[in-house]
């Protein structure tokens, strides 16, 4: 800031006036400054800045798995509002793997962002608890109780019902589910379809086919379900989009028809459930909506409010052509 100051002949504290772009400074005073730090390649420093003013404008994003695209999803909704505000994201992956979360979760914290968000990570919570400390942070998809933790969740038994119930309404009676192993909301899912089946009368029925939340979990499924030399199930509820995906291709592969032998429900709509190929009957989680929340939750706390949130979503179900009677 010496450096502009000199060239443009005015004092370090006119250049100050002109980085924080103060209404104070008239029209050619400012394109001197200006024009001077051009020549010289200068760029305020934001972290010095930060020190000062204690805030950094900056919000850590840690996502689970970016070859998800419920993630990507949640992201967009998030970065979206960054961008109205102002703000900046520091975006970063956890990969599935609790090790990993802990290391990418003390890599922004080094950064000292403002707020923390976490969005189905696979750390305990005493993990996260302990890491995280007095910082401002939201958790989407589980809920994690402590004094500085606000949660964003979609009511997961309700979306696996509203799965099983439009199969059982079509006329489906052997349902079976993949689940998501250990990824977050696995377990509330396979809940609410076990749950399901035993009000629709089907508990006879009801099978859970150990998975992840992943694509090759979905075609293990199938694979397992064509071996086993066993009738086919009428119908199949997912985890999630990508197992669905997994099972669809395994079983096209197969001859099997798809929904004229075995109907397929996914969960949390992503993109690729609409594509025209798949059209994929799916679970809504409103993901846009859940990521703009998670940074205007992170916001509140930043700005001083100190009681925990918890905000429980509502999910739908979208009906495209992977469902159909059973044959």
């Amino acid at each position: 800031m010496e450096d502009v100051a000199r060239a443009a002949g005015v004092s370090r504290a006119l250049v100050s006036l002109v980085m924080r772009d103060s209404p104070q400074v008239s029209p050619h005073r400012r394109t001197r400054v200006l024009d001077a730090a051009a020549r010289l390649g200068y760029r305020p420093n934001a972290m010095a800045r930060h020190l000062a003013s204690r805030r950094t404008q900056t919000v850590g994003v840690l996502l689970n798995d970016l070859h998800n695209p419920f993630f990507a999803e949640i992201a967009d909704g998030l970065e979206t509002l960054a961008a109205e505000l102002g703000y900046r994201i520091l975006l970063i992956t956890g990969g599935r793997r609790p090790g990993r979360e802990r290391a990418m979760l003390d890599g922004l914290l080094e950064y000292r962002t403002d707020g923390i968000i976490l969005v189905s990570p696979r750390m305990r919570t005493a993990e996260v608890l302990a890491a995280t400390g007095p910082t401002p942070t939201v958790v989407v998809g589980r809920r994690l109780r402590g004094a500085a933790v606000d949660s964003i969740l979609v009511d997961e038994a309700a979306g696996a019902r509203l799965a099983v119930q439009h199969l059982a309404d079509l006329g489906h009676e052997r349902i079976v589910h993949v689940d998501g192993g250990r990824g977050a909301g696995a377990a509330p899912r396979r809940a609410g379809y076990e749950r399901a089946m035993r009000e629709r009368g089907l508990s006879d029925h009801a099978v859970v086919i150990p998975g992840d939340f992943t694509e090759d979990a979905g075609v293990y499924a199938a694979e397992a379900l064509l071996r086993d030399g066993l009738p086919l199930p009428t119908g199949v509820f997912a985890a999630n989009d990508l197992v669905a995906a997994g099972v669809l291709d395994r079983l096209e592969d197969a001859g099997v028809g798809v929904p004229d032998d075995v109907s397929i429900v996914g969960y949390d709509n992503t993109f690729l459930a609409a594509l025209h190929h798949m059209s994929l009957t799916s679970v809504d989680q409103p993901r846009h909506e859940m990521g703009r929340l998670a940074l205007e939750l992170v916001l509140e706390r930043i700005d001083g409010r100190t009681k925990p949130a918890v905000r429980l979503m509502e999910p739908r179900l979208v009906v495209r052509k992977t469902s159909g009677p059973p044959p």
